[in-house]
């Protein structure tokens, strides 16, 4: 392309010029602006143009530090990154106190997915309340549409379980889930397959009490939460480590407990990280 401006240039220095009159002079030349339009049109639709879709990889492959590990605790990708950090995760979400909890985990500046389950929001409250979460910066998990046991459906269902919620969620709040749990913790080969094609994230946890009759108390529910261990379930050991990803519900003590919980956490030296810094697909 130089070779052919130079030649044109070269040319156009080799003829000879034409005296214009004394009119054309004084008159602004009409061929001229229309040749600076068209040299300004021709520049800009030259400049490299980023497309959206490649700007924003960038921006989540800068700003991502964190990862899934295959046991689900949350595992540094950089150097120099924070390793002593928890994961919070609410499931069942946005049932009767997932606000609640959202308002408290805001108040002490603590982020968190919620894991969403679609007959929560089938309801006008219940999209009300899942907007709200999410506009309050939190991020929105597939949890299924009806909680069924994936193994015990047709891949036709699970499909449509984790689909349909899809579609539905980002009605709501305008963008699709990047993270997925399954009921009970329990997947199989098809799910994980959709799950992929949907682009998300595949999630279990570390550990979680609240489901346990004995936990079902704020003060013992806290104390395992903090502390890792679940005597009470034959846990006589602490499955807190760096980076665990901790299992909650939206029921009532964990919305009692949640505040001491996390206050506990930090106390102990572990920081309650930013789902939005871990790599999705």
């Amino acid at each position: 392309m130089s070779m052919l401006i130079l030649t044109a240039c070269n040319s156009e220095s080799a003829s000879q010029p034409t005296i214009p009159s004394e009119a054309e002079k004084n008159e602004p030349s009409k061929n001229v602006q229309e040749q600076n339009s068209e040299t300004e049109e021709f520049i800009e639709e030259k400049k490299p143009k980023v497309e959206e879709d490649e700007l924003k990889e960038e921006v989540e492959e800068v700003s991502a530090a964190y990862q899934v590990s295959d046991d689900s605790s949350i595992i540094p990708i950089k150097d120099e990154i924070n390793e002593d950090v928890v994961l919070l995760t609410f499931d069942d979400a946005p049932d009767k106190y997932s606000l609640q909890i959202a308002e408290t985990l805001k108040s002490l500046d603590a982020s968190a997915i919620f894991f969403v389950n679609g007959h929560f929001i089938n309801s006008p409250e219940g999209k009300e309340q899942l907007k709200k979460i999410h506009d309050m910066g939190f991020l929105i998990g597939n949890h299924t549409y009806n909680h069924p046991l994936l193994t015990t459906i047709s891949e036709e269902k699970q499909k449509e379980e984790i689909v349909s919620l899809n579609n539905r969620i980002e009605e709501i709040i305008g963008e699709r889930p990047k993270f997925f749990r399954a009921p009970n913790g329990v997947n199989t080969d098809y799910s994980k397959q959709v799950v992929k094609e949907e682009g998300m994230v595949l999630m279990n946890w570390t550990y979680g009490y609240d489901y346990f009759e004995p936990y079902m108390d704020k003060d013992k529910l806290t104390t395992a939460m903090i502390t890792g261990e679940g005597p009470e379930v034959d846990v006589s050991y602490s499955l807190l480590k760096p980076g665990a990803n901790l299992l909650m519900h939206d029921r009532e003590w964990t919305a009692a407990a949640l505040a001491d919980i996390i206050k506990g956490l930090r106390e102990s030296g572990y920081e309650v990280v930013d789902p939005n810094l871990i790599l999705t697909n």
